[in-house]
């Protein structure tokens, strides 16, 4: 968990950088994660924020992503895989070839059968959608089942910020990404996200934006 002391001078902090966390209490809120994920972005949200940040407040606590070290790891991998908090939703398209090069990148997962795809459009369908990229036909019913939503026939849920922050809790849970995030090791993690190494960099970079709040407190995991 989080000491008081720690939320208070990680508020101090975003405060300091400009990221309004509410009251300076102590209490590690929606409104607090929500300038958090601002800070780490290195821009203001907007109405996205306070989405974000409700439905991190109760999620996070559900899937036990409740210290600092576990926090931090899931923000940088999150702020990385869309941009900021700018995509939620893979580019490209199915429409068939013409000069814009992302315009047929998504037919060639119309007939993945490792994404459980297996009808023309299906790539287009099931693109990648939402914090860590739900993919493919297959992902979408498991996930949908799980969830009590009809992800198939609206696949465009997927990213809606309230249910992208639920199905990317639950993938990190599935995948153990806490006991990962205690032991700090930000490559593992990312190999079970990304399949490899990508945008190892840009990640690093965010990790180190999303724990600079919590001073030489980052790391404990109480």
């Amino acid at each position: 968990m989080i000491s008081r002391d720690q939320s208070l001078a990680a508020q101090v902090h975003l405060t300091k950088a400009g990221y309004d966390p509410g009251l300076i209490d102590g209490i590690w809120g929606p409104r607090s994660l929500a300038a958090w994920c601002g800070y780490v972005a290195g821009r203001p949200l907007g109405a996205l924020g306070p989405l974000l940040g409700a439905a991190m407040a109760g999620d996070f606590r559900r899937f036990s992503i409740t210290t600092p070290l576990r926090m931090s790891h899931f923000l940088a991998q999150a702020a990385h895989e869309t941009g900021g908090f700018r995509y939620f939703v893979e580019l490209g398209s199915g429409d068939g070839p013409d000069p814009d090069p992302w315009d047929d990148y998504l037919q060639r997962y119309d007939y993945r059968r490792s994404l459980g795809n297996n009808a023309g459009g299906d790539g287009e369908r099931f693109r990648g959608r939402g914090i860590f990229q739900l993919t493919g036909k297959a992902n979408y019913v498991a996930y949908g089942a799980r969830l009590g939503i009809d992800l198939v026939g609206q696949p465009e849920r997927a990213a809606e910020p309230e249910l992208a922050v639920l199905i990317a809790c639950l993938f990190w849970a599935d995948h153990g990404l806490n006991s990962l995030a205690d032991q700090d090791d930000l490559e593992a993690i990312t190999r079970r996200i990304n399949g490899g190494l990508n945008g190892l960099a840009s990640r690093r970079a965010c990790l180190d934006r999303a724990k600079a709040i919590w001073g030489a407190g980052h790391g404990h995991v109480a």
